[in-house]
């Protein structure tokens, strides 16, 4: 028979993640401002008292999406009637009051710029709907992070919002200007998260290498200066970073990557496109030679640097030797994986009325791209067997005695270590290499 909880038990909050890393650390933060209500966090929906929804409106159909997992939740709603639904993230910065209106069964709807308010919303003493883009920094009004051991690699968001309007992104729409984090307010909580444990930092932002934040001397300092500052905490052995811009990739964060030796020897700098037709259509300002030649210096700096990038295909006027154009690229730099999609109109992008590529031509580049793109992934991790590479474990495998972690080129890497523990730091042989891992042995 089950007993009623008692008043004091904590509620149960089940948080859905849709996208990319910063949804990650944005919907840790949400859980930390519910937990300083009295909330749990739940893998088991079905107990929850509270279900958030943080979503991402990057790619096609992601309303439709998250009205598709609205209308699962249904049954339950009707099932526990004082269950709070909240949908947080960019679509609801892009739709809304139109989601409770189709949905009447969200209580709450909170944007990427206001989600601190979410205990004020939960009590009735602010609107439902919040998705204006405040003068006051939600970092301000976030509570102090829980002094909970944490995992051994963890995000931190230092710069969120965009300033560059490419054609057919709805960032700066969704998530607003570019703003910078103060650096003492970043390096407070990269402190504090090493001091749980942490070993292994990704900062993020929208535009990350773009960000500008106050200096400790109150004046402004750029990225790689931030990153140097990061690198002087006693205790945290890896830096990383995502998601950058070419146009912002300026000489000291290049020089970051041959001086400091926590900075990990990955990139990921998307180029979208190899036309420099179809890059001034999108809005990229800058051409294929520039990132060409750009590329040529960050592997002077960091000869064994593994670059890895975004491509959209069949781009609203993209023709077949645009797309050559971008395959001819992508056989020059030599990526150690890269994202690729087929173009998706989103409402309210410059380019979202324009012509589309007929969807069986752009379906045919696609592949075509990805073949060249999966070669290229699969003579990376090849040239990776009989090297040694740090690994941090992450979690167990799924075999006894296994362990998984990541290795500064940010490969996945399979271990039989049954002595080792998850956070331990070691030097791994690979052995060989699977489609989309790496399996090593531990160096005596």
């Amino acid at each position: 028979m089950t007993q009623d909880a008692s008043p004091t038990a904590a509620k149960k909050l089940f948080i859905k993640t849709y996208g990319c890393q910063m949804n990650v650390y944005d919907s840790q933060r949400m859980a930390e401002a519910m937990g300083a209500e009295g909330y749990e966090l739940t893998e088991d929906q079905a107990q929850a008292d509270m279900v958030l929804l943080n979503t991402c409106h990057i790619r096609e159909k992601a309303a439709e999406k998250l009205y598709s997992d609205l209308g699962r939740l249904k049954p339950l709603k009707a099932e526990k009637p004082d269950l709070k639904i909240g949908v947080a993230g960019c679509v609801a910065q892009a739709e809304g009051a139109e989601i409770i209106r189709r949905m009447p069964l969200v209580d709450l709807v909170v944007g990427p710029q206001t989600y601190h308010r979410l205990p004020a919303m939960m009590r009735g003493e602010a609107p439902a709907i919040l998705t204006d883009f405040p003068e006051e920094d939600k970092f301000d009004h976030l509570p102090e992070r829980r002094a909970t051991r944490r995992a051994p690699a963890a995000f931190l968001t230092v710069q969120e919002g965009c300033d560059k309007f490419c054609a057919f992104c709805v960032v700066p729409y969704t998530r607003g200007a570019e703003v910078s984090r103060p650096v003492d307010r970043i390096l407070r909580e990269a402190r504090d998260l090493v001091a749980r444990g942490v070993r292994e930092i990704t900062l993020l932002g929208q535009n990350v290498n773009g960000w500008h934040g106050q200096g400790r001397d109150g004046r402004e300092w750029g990225f790689g200066r931030l990153i140097r500052a990061i690198a002087e905490i006693e205790g945290l052995d890896r830096i990383r970073y995502t998601t950058s811009h070419p146009n912002d990739m300026a000489d000291d964060l290049i020089s970051a990557h041959r001086d400091i030796p926590a900075l990990m020897p990955y990139l990921h700098l998307p180029v979208q496109s190899g036309s420099d037709r179809i890059l001034k259509a999108m809005n990229r300002k800058h051409t294929a030679d520039q990132y060409l030649r750009l590329i040529d210096r960050i592997r002077e700096a960091r000869p064994d640097i593994l670059l890895t990038s975004d491509f959209i295909v069949g781009f609203p006027g993209e023709t077949d030797q645009d797309h050559a154009d971008t395959l001819r690229l992508v056989e020059q730099v030599g990526f150690g994986t890269a994202f690729s999609f087929k173009y998706s109109p989103r409402p309210g992008t410059p380019a979202y009325d324009r012509a589309e590529v007929e969807g069986a031509v752009a379906d045919a580049r696609l592949q075509e791209l990805q073949a060249l793109l999966s070669r290229q992934q699969r003579a990376a991790q090849e040239s990776m067997v009989g090297r040694t590479v740090s690994v941090l474990f992450e979690r167990p495998g799924r075999e006894t005695g296994q362990m998984v972690g990541k290795s500064d080129y940010l490969h996945s890497v399979f271990v039989e270590a049954s002595q080792a523990q998850v956070g331990d730091l070691v030097q791994v042989r690979i052995l060989e290499s699977a489609p989309n891992s790496l399996r090593g042995a531990l160096l005596d």
